[in-house]
């Protein structure tokens, strides 16, 4: 059997590696993007189905469960995991609690120990392997464990200890053995690297923490915004309603001219330059900023991991930068959560100091919001280098943010669009704003090719990347990169009419290997290609770009990255209780992109194409097989090799539900 038998759109793999021409029930990426919540149901409400990877076929369902099967489980709930007996962080680290005895966690550090679940070995790359059980073992399971404490294992290596030289959790660590031993007395004490932490505070210590100060005023709402006051009031001069009804109105020359300022800001300008006050010489925040004197972006030539709502995390991103990647961007956050002080969204901007070039995106609706957000943003993280750039997302296509006039739906709203991001610009100081946008809302009304030359050149845009699919369209066809390359010709003809020097341009869709890279900035002649799911299901694709070619990559070396994502995530959530199994419900996450990746190796032609469904296969060996399999229980047993076994209490809801099996726990 060749790939000539197989379906259309199915990956064309070789006759020695298949086990069924039926392709895999399709993901409905679509549906799923629309769930982005982090709370919900826990259990998994699906059909039940037999794993056809191991059958060779799969049992036939009835119109109502392949119904069943499609879409996203909505509403999913990741309650978080805690130690039996909960030891106070301060006695953990070897500090004294202000709260004594009145201290809602015990200070029994005996009691504590004898009740903690055993250190989890983490493996070396060295004992990697593909075949089972995966990950070997030099040691017996009890040899290195400490004799007087069952708890300790002596020669397991801590993640964060082995990067800093310290470990934060102090004994709350679930490998509290690599850093950790008996002084004369027989009690436990802490161990630190004290030279290797010195070396390394600045390349592991993450940025952008939010003071509780901070927060404080904000949920006061005595935050001072000056330059957003002073923008809207001017908005409500010129218009009367900063957020009423939408209106035609040129944004950039009448209204608001970045180079002309119009007489009411004419005046607040001359009152903050010293012009008709001598007094007022200082710099202040509220100083103004021309369009040119704003940071120029030379992003020609780099790779751009787009953001990514809940797989976009800090852990993730800090893998595709050790791959090649070059810019990164936080998730997507509300502009109104970060207004009422949520430090859900605050832990959105987080970056690791590994990422080069980063920048956060916000979502929102009008200028009353998205102002005063980059107005905070910029005056706690810029002054900084917290933050390279904002971006404003055009276009999110999902139910929730759609209908609030968020995301896509400023692309039917230009005039907003250009208020929003104008103030956007004047409260970020030099840093730039850039726009993430789709080619328009609904099909056959494509409107990004007169958005994109006022963005340029009338709104002091720092950047555009273009997804080439409408709203409507979400992922039922391909990326249009000849409408991309439209809009780039019509940007490039109006910056050359008005003298301006380029802004960099980025493409978007369907990428998923080099050659699909470099041809579509070949061809359409963006700066370059946003990568999303490509990178999710490959992450290794910056590599591939970087060096030009297609990389057959090993399942050894696909675990050994798996490895390195878990390395990160406990460095970032923590490596206690709590911190490795929110990391194994992000590798969960990661995981259920990645088992869509057919190896190269497997297929009679390339390029490989992101929109192909999988027959079912077997791969090269046993570990290729596994970090295929759809079956969510699957990746919960790949997280075991390296976070131990999951607890009884915990369990992953895959966001597919194409990929649930059964209700019962995968603990």
């Amino acid at each position: 059997m060749t790939s000539t038998f197989l379906p259309p759109g199915t990956a064309p793999v070789k006759q020695q590696f298949l086990l069924s021409p039926t392709a895999l029930p399709a993901v409905d990426d679509d549906a799923a993007e629309g769930s982005t919540a982090h709370t919900g149901t826990s259990c998994v409400n699906a059909v039940d189905t037999t794993d056809a990877r191991g059958t060779g076929g799969r049992k036939k369902w009835t119109k109502a469960q392949k119904k069943e099967k499609r879409g996203a489980n909505k509403g999913r709930k990741f309650g978080k995991v805690h130690d039996q007996l909960e030891l106070c962080w301060r006695v953990a680290n070897g500090k004294i609690c202000e709260h004594g005895d009145e201290c809602r966690f015990t200070h029994d550090i005996d009691a504590y120990l004898a009740a903690k679940p055993r250190d989890i070995r983490f493996p070396s790359i060295t004992t990697i392997s593909d075949v089972p059980p995966f990950i070997m073992d030099t040691e017996e399971d009890n040899s290195t464990a400490d004799d007087n404490l069952s708890s300790l294992e002596l020669h397991t290596s801590c993640p964060s200890f082995t990067e800093s030289g310290f470990c934060r959790l102090g004994l709350k660590c679930r490998f509290l053995g690599a850093h950790a031993k008996r002084d004369v007395s027989g009690a436990i004490t802490l161990v630190e690297d004290e030279e290797k932490r010195a070396q390394t505070a600045l390349s592991t210590t993450e940025l952008n923490f939010v003071s509780a100060d901070t927060l404080k005023l904000l949920r006061s709402k005595k935050y001072p915004k000056p330059i957003t006051d002073a923008y809207l009031k001017e908005l409500e001069a010129a218009k009367g309603d900063t957020n009423g009804p939408e209106e035609d109105v040129v944004i950039g020359e009448d209204n608001l001219a970045t180079d002309d300022p119009p007489p009411v800001l004419s005046e607040l300008i001359a009152q903050r330059t010293g012009n008709s006050d001598p007094s007022a010489q200082t710099d202040t925040p509220d100083v103004l900023m021309r369009v040119q004197e704003k940071r120029r972006l030379d992003w020609s030539g780099k790779s751009y991991l787009a953001p990514l709502t809940t797989v976009g995390n800090l852990p993730f991103r800090r893998l595709c930068m050790t791959l090649g990647a070059d810019i990164t961007c936080g998730e997507m956050g509300l502009a109104t959560s970060f207004l009422t002080a949520s430090a859900s969204e605050f832990s959105l901007v987080r970056r690791h100091p590994s990422e080069s070039i980063f920048g956060i995106q916000l979502a929102g609706n009008k200028p009353s919001t998205l102002v005063p957000t980059a107005e905070v943003l910029g005056r706690e993280f810029g002054d900084a280098g917290g933050i390279d750039f904002v971006d404003v997302n055009c276009g999110c296509p999902i139910d929730l943010v759609f209908k609030s006039g968020s995301g896509s739906a400023l692309l039917d709203a230009p005039a907003k669009l250009g208020k929003i991001v104008t103030g956007m610009s004047r409260a970020l100081g030099e840093i730039p704003v850039t726009i993430k946008l789709r080619t328009g809302v609904k099909d056959g009304r494509n409107n990004a090719h007169k958005i994109m030359p006022r963005a340029a050149t009338e709104w002091g845009i720092g950047c555009i990347t273009l997804h080439g699919r409408t709203r409507q369209q979400r992922y039922t066809k391909l990326a249009d990169w000849e409408y991309i390359k439209q809009c780039v010709d019509a940007v490039r003809a109006r910056e050359a009419d008005e003298g301006l020097s380029p802004i960099p341009i980025f493409g978007g869709g369907d990428c998923f290997s080099s050659h699909d890279y470099w041809t579509n900035v070949s061809s359409t002649g963006v700066d370059g290609v946003m990568i999303g799911r490509g990178a999710l299901i490959k992450p290794w694709i910056f590599t591939e770009v970087k060096e030009h070619r297609e990389w057959d990559i090993s399942s050894r070396e696909r675990l050994q990255l798996i490895g390195r994502f878990t390395e990160f995530g406990l460095s970032h959530f923590g490596t206690d209780t709590t911190g490795v199994n929110t990391t194994r419900r992000f590798l969960c996450e990661a995981l259920s992109f990645q088992y869509r990746y057919v190896p190269i190796g497997l297929l009679e032609r390339l390029p490989a194409k992101i929109n192909d469904r999988a027959p079912t296969f077997k791969g090269r060996d046993e570990l290729e097989t596994l970090l295929a399999s759809p079956n969510s229980q699957d990746w919960v047993k790949i997280s075991e090799m390296f976070l131990g076994p999951a607890p009884e209490s915990w369990s992953f809801t895959p966001k597919h539900k194409s990929n649930a099996h059964g209700e019962e726990s995968q603990g």
